[in-house]
């Protein structure tokens, strides 16, 4: 383990009856910003549920800034949470939730609007201050969820999803706020199943598959698993047979399927250099390619390969 760690886990795990979310998890991960990346179900939300104290590990320990988060009021008021459910206080203004929230957490009553508002700002949520959230578009309740998080400066960030619903330009206003956290020093996990949301924010990375850890390291040692793993590259053109025998020479090809009449997939372990070739031999066999697409160039496959079930 890093002895900067901010966040550690222990041989975790966590389960619901027979069903395991979390299976004997042991990371440190430091200050700055880290994506925690995984497909619906790996065990993403339930790995935050228990750092931030909400649930109990099952077998192992969690320690945040070197504590255990569960029934620890005083380590709550340095954590933020986003969380991935919609849940909010819908009767409430966004400057009343954010106030209430400060106020449990120990800032003076009188200070409590100025710096919802300011947290607010940060998001370019002005315009929202003391409009009922229940009035409020999905994407924009989502920022007064980050709002909410980052109001109060917390030491450790656990944002679940925190784009979702987003439009792309409040996007780049969110994704600057969680870079300048984790510049500022803080300790920021987001997670996400996109890959390229990620990338956007931090260059480390964990990857999560059916609750076991199955890579972490930077991002584009995760790009390069994506082109390390066995690839097809399905190619639809109006003579695919002929594409076949055009590209069988190659070392980059390992073989063909057909699954269509209009489509060849090509097999190979050598992604790039596969790419680059098919559309300079169509071009000198005169065959038109109407798409060229890969469906194992994808995070699902990536964790399936890695975990020993893929091709």
């Amino acid at each position: 383990m890093s002895e900067t760690a901010a966040i550690e886990l222990r041989k975790f795990s966590k389960w619901y009856g027979r069903i395991i979310a979390v299976n004997d998890v042991s990371v440190g991960i430091d200050r700055g910003v880290t994506g925690l990346l995984g497909p619906n179900g790996a065990g993403k939300t339930s790995l935050l549920r228990c750092m931030s104290g909400q649930m109990r590990p099952s077998l192992g320990a969690v320690r945040i800034l070197g504590q255990d988060p569960w029934r620890n009021p005083a380590l709550a008021r340095d954590i933020g949470l986003c969380t991935d459910q919609g849940w909010l206080m819908d009767e409430l203004t966004p400057a009343e939730l954010i106030g209430f929230d400060l106020r449990l957490r120990g800032v003076e009553e009188g200070k409590t609007r100025d710096r919802a508002i300011e947290a607010l700002e940060q998001f370019d949520l002005g315009h929202a201050v003391d409009r009922r959230i229940n009035t409020l578009s999905r994407g924009t309740r989502q920022r007064v969820k980050l709002a909410q998080a980052f109001a109060y400066d917390p030491e450790v960030l656990l944002l679940d999803e925190p784009l979702t619903g987003i439009d792309p330009v409040a996007r780049a206003t969110t994704v600057k706020r969680i870079k300048e956290r984790g510049a500022a020093g803080r300790c920021v996990l987001v997670s996400s199943h996109v890959l390229h949301e990620v990338e956007s924010m931090t260059e480390q990375v964990l990857l999560l598959h059916k609750g076991r850890l199955v890579a972490h390291g930077n991002a584009m040692e995760i790009r390069d698993l994506l082109d390390q793993h066995p690839h097809r590259i399905a190619v639809e053109c109006d003579r695919p047979r002929d594409l076949a025998r055009a590209m069988v020479d190659l070392p980059s090809v390992q073989g063909f399927s057909f699954p269509s009449e209009s489509v060849v997939e090509l097999h190979t372990k050598q992604p790039d250099e596969c790419y680059a070739a098919v559309p300079a031999r169509a071009l000198e066999a005169n065959i038109k390619i109407r798409r060229l697409t890969s469906p194992d160039a994808t995070l699902e496959m990536l964790f399936r390969y890695l975990v020993g079930e893929g091709s």
